[in-house]
């Protein structure tokens, strides 16, 4: 006798599987794998930080052993920037007098030179005697008064250059033994010689050549060299 179609051998029978819903299809792929908690990847994430800063450490001081230079490489490609202050130039606090003499030697004579302004301007006979084209003596003070800070500049046009070396040299004998000197130049040229006489009052004197100029600055030691300096001639 057969047994009941599709039974299991000794007459049980076996039941049937249940059919998924369509829409359940895949529904058991995930079935047993949950998700890890952000804890997890948290410690995860931790770490490959922990590992990856470790991994720097361990190259930077390979680099400092093997590479002595490299701890203080950038600090030497990239000094500290300094910062340089400059004093302006004093302007003088009084107004220069009018200019008398006309010629283009007169009119290239200042009339105001660092703190200081033309407060007189006569013809110096003197040198005109002695060979000069023209001269002329300015007083260049700093302020009004007798208590004023005064230096004084004779200045003189010579014929030749020649000539003008002569007069400097005469002046320069003439004015004392000889302190600091060098050479007076013209956009890199050589123009002329300066020589610094020293005095025996406080004062010292400055004569120097400049072309066929001539010019020679009397006043107080703290103050006739930075004139000179600042003299166009």
């Amino acid at each position: 006798m057969s047994g009941p179609v599709g039974g299991a051998p000794g007459g049980t029978a076996t039941p049937p599987r249940p059919r998924r819903h369509d829409d359940a299809i895949g529904a058991s792929e995930n079935r047993h794998g949950r998700p890890a908690s952000p804890a997890v990847y948290r410690r995860r994430r931790l770490l490959a930080l922990v590992l990856l800063l470790a991994v720097v450490a361990a190259v930077v001081l390979f680099l400092a052993l093997v590479w002595p230079g490299f701890a203080t490489a950038e600090a030497d490609q990239a000094p500290e920037p300094t910062v340089t202050v400059t004093a302006e130039a004093p302007t003088p606090t009084i107004e220069p007098v009018p200019r008398t003499a006309q010629t283009p030697f007169a009119e290239a004579l200042p009339s105001t030179v660092l703190g200081f302004a033309l407060t007189e301007e006569a013809e110096q006979e003197e040198w005109t005697t002695a060979g000069a084209i023209e001269a002329y003596a300015l007083r260049y003070a700093d302020g009004p008064g007798d208590d004023a800070v005064v230096v004084t500049v004779t200045a003189g046009q010579y014929a030749s250059e020649a000539e003008a070396q002569v007069a400097a040299q005469a002046l320069v004998e003439a004015a004392g033994t000889g302190g600091d000197q060098g050479e007076v130049t013209v956009e890199g040229e050589v123009a002329g010689t300066w020589v610094l006489s020293p005095g025996d009052d406080g004062t010292s004197t400055v004569t120097w050549s400049n072309g066929t100029a001539v010019l020679q600055a009397t006043g107080p030691d703290d103050v006739v060299e930075d004139v000179y300096s600042a003299y166009p001639l």
